[in-house]
C-alpha cells in the first residue's frame, strides 16, 4: 500500500482500499511555491483544516504521532506514522499511514507541486474500514466526513 508522494503519476491499483486523488490550484509564483512547500512539511494542511497535531516539528519519515479532531464535542485521536517524505525543486510533500486506533485503515498523502507558474496541491488516499469497533460500523459516515475534510485540505494552503 502506498500513495507514492514522490511520483507525478499514481498508478496504484488494488481492490481492498478505496482510492482517491484530487488536485487543486492553490496559487501562482515562486513566493507561493516556497511558502506552501514549507507549510505542507509542517502539517499546516492539517492544522488549517481543523486538526491538532501533537508534534510541531517538520514531518520526518518514521515519526509516529497523534493527530486530533474535535467533532461535536468529542475528541477523535488519529494515530499515524509518516511513511514517505519528498522535497525536490518541483515536488514537496509526505504521506502517512494510519496506526491501530485510527478511525480508518489506510494512507494519505499531501503533495505540493508545480505546473508552470501554477502551484498545485494533490491529496491521495487509500482507505478501508478500521478493524476495530465502533469505527468499523461507522465507516460509511467516515467516508462522507473524509470528502468534507478533503475540501478543507484543498483550501488550507491557498494564497
Amino acid at each position: 500500500m502506498t500513495t507514492a508522494p514522490a511520483s507525478a503519476v499514481w498508478s496504484w491499483v488494488g481492490t481492498d482500499f478505496r482510492r482517491s486523488e484530487v488536485t487543486a490550484v492553490i496559487g501562482r509564483g515562486e513566493e507561493c511555491w516556497r511558502r506552501t512547500g514549507t507549510d505542507v512539511l509542517r502539517w499546516v494542511v492539517k492544522t488549517r483544516s481543523g486538526f491538532t497535531v501533537e508534534d510541531a516539528r517538520p514531518v520526518q519519515q518514521g515519526r509516529q504521532l497523534e493527530v486530533r479532531a474535535r467533532i461535536l464535542g468529542v475528541t477523535v485521536v488519529e494515530p499515524v506514522e509518516v511513511v514517505a517524505v519528498v522535497d525536490t525543486p518541483e515536488r514537496v510533500g509526505f504521506s502517512y499511514r494510519t496506526r491501530p486506533g485510527h478511525p480508518v485503515d489506510g494512507e494519505e498523502a499531501f503533495i505540493v507541486h508545480r505546473d508552470g507558474d501554477e502551484v498545485r496541491l494533490t491529496i491521495r488516499s487509500l482507505t478501508q474500514p478500521a478493524a476495530r469497533q465502533p469505527w468499523r460500523a461507522l465507516f460509511p459516515l467516515l467516508l462522507v466526513a473524509q470528502r468534507v475534510v478533503r475540501l478543507r485540505y484543498l483550501r488550507a494552503l491557498r494564497s
